[in-house]
């Protein structure tokens, strides 16, 4: 066997680092899923979380998992002790530092989704000191924006503002308050000037075209850039026969900057009844304001994709920026057409009049426009069918993911070994 197949072959192990042990959202569904792909692909994933309960399905398929069983910031009861474990978690860094000395240097990849909502920057001392190549997949923005969105939630508008500026430090828009701010302002110095968590990663991933162009000029200098899409398990029904006769249905979290009440609004205007999947903050204020609205709460995947499938569009109203929405993905596959905002990277996945339609950020009136465009049978039927192939023409598997992974692992054990073998 040559050397170049052996090391083709050779199984890694990736330490996969985020806040929760089980699935609170896109983040830590991506994680989990990479996980499962990498196990089933011969190599040893082992995941590293600060916050419970643990995903029974992890363990039950034989995957390594370290938990601290620590709440994360909003859950905890003592506000003090949230405020210090958000700035600097010691038992996190602690944990982590044991974990990867046990662990062969020239086989294994830190790989972290997610450090803000239990972890905190106390991470980056650990990966540095390891001597491991680590990567960062960009999920969300609290590398760089305090509140992690480039979003002020006081405005319900994107942000421009350069993050940590004089502007930035004395504008108020945390989702909760000013005081709020000026602490996730000073995570953000800790994090950056005295972690220097950025630096401890060679690579990065972004997960949409939308995304890279954003962040791409906030990165450290040298590192690479990969994009790699989420992966997305749904299966093939084949396309829809027809219009679907369903609801127009928003999936999601009911929370301000994803644009619920927009929706709200906009369907009042077109005539036609709301229908939310999901729940959060904001519920209550969409049942007060919008009585006519369906709310039906959180469901299961299946119930879920049951009703997207029946869905005559899904409707993704996002006032920020996101990353790579899921739910917009998961839409196309089962030929469900998506009217999505144009300021948010859902619109990249959706081609205006062919699988679905944009509107303008933020306004209430192009997104009621979009609606009524809906009522006409033959049009929603090509968007159906437009949508279908879109995705199936070219779908983002978990196979595909976990091989996009894995050749930027080997890349970076690659580069690595020179530094290893000096040392």
């Amino acid at each position: 066997m040559s050397p170049n197949t052996s090391e083709t072959n050779r199984p890694i192990t990736v330490v996969i680092v985020l806040d929760h042990a089980n699935v609170t959202g896109g983040q830590a569904r991506v994680a989990f899923d990479s996980a499962r792909g990498l196990k089933r692909a011969g190599h040893r994933p082992i995941i590293f979380a600060a916050a419970g309960p643990i995903d029974p399905s992890i363990e039950a398929e034989g995957i390594e998992l370290i938990c601290l069983g620590q709440s994360d910031l909003l859950s905890d009861p003592s506000r003090v002790r949230a405020a210090v474990q958000g700035l600097w978690n010691v038992a996190a860094a602690r944990r982590l530092r044991d974990l990867l000395a046990s662990l062969p240097a020239d086989e294994t990849i830190v790989h972290v989704h997610g450090w803000a909502k239990a972890l905190s920057p106390s991470i980056a001392g650990p990966i540095v000191e390891s001597g491991m190549p680590a990567v960062y997949t960009v999920h969300e923005y609290f590398l760089f924006c305090p509140n992690g969105g480039f979003y002020n939630y006081r405005s319900q508008r994107a942000c421009a503002l350069k993050p940590m500026s004089l502007q930035c430090l004395t504008t108020n828009c945390d989702s909760r308050s000013y005081a709020q701010k000026l602490w996730r302002s000073a995570r953000q110095a800790i994090m950056h000037d005295f972690a220097r968590l950025p630096l401890a990663f060679g690579d990065f991933i972004t997960i949409s075209k939308f995304q890279r162009d954003l962040v791409a000029g906030k990165l450290p200098a040298a590192a690479a850039i990969h994009d790699v899409s989420n992966p997305v398990a749904v299966a093939d029904l084949g396309p829809k026969r027809g219009a679907a006769t369903g609801d127009i249905v928003f999936i999601g979290r009911l929370a301000q900057e994803k644009g619920p009440l927009l929706f709200a609004e906009a369907a009042r205007l077109a005539g036609i009844v709301p229908v939310f999947v999901g729940d959060g903050p904001i519920a209550g204020e969409i049942v007060a304001n919008f009585p006519e609205a369906r709310l039906l709460g959180w469901k299961g995947t299946e119930e879920v994709a049951a009703l997207m499938r029946a869905a005559r569009a899904i409707v993704f109203p996002s006032l920020w920026y996101e990353g790579q929405p899921l739910t917009v993905m998961e839409a196309k596959a089962l030929g469900t057409p998506v009217v999505v905002s144009d300021g948010c990277a859902g619109r990249e996945e959706i081609e205006d009049g062919v699988a679905g339609l944009w509107f303008r950020n933020g306004d209430v009136a192009s997104l009621a426009a979009a609606l009524t465009k809906l009522a006409d049978d033959t049009f929603v039927e090509s968007l159906s069918k437009g949508a279908y192939e879109s995705f199936w023409s070219n779908p983002p598997s978990l196979a595909r993911h976990v091989d996009a992974l894995v050749q930027i692992y080997r890349q970076m054990l690659a580069r690595s070994a020179p530094r290893a073998s000096a040392a």
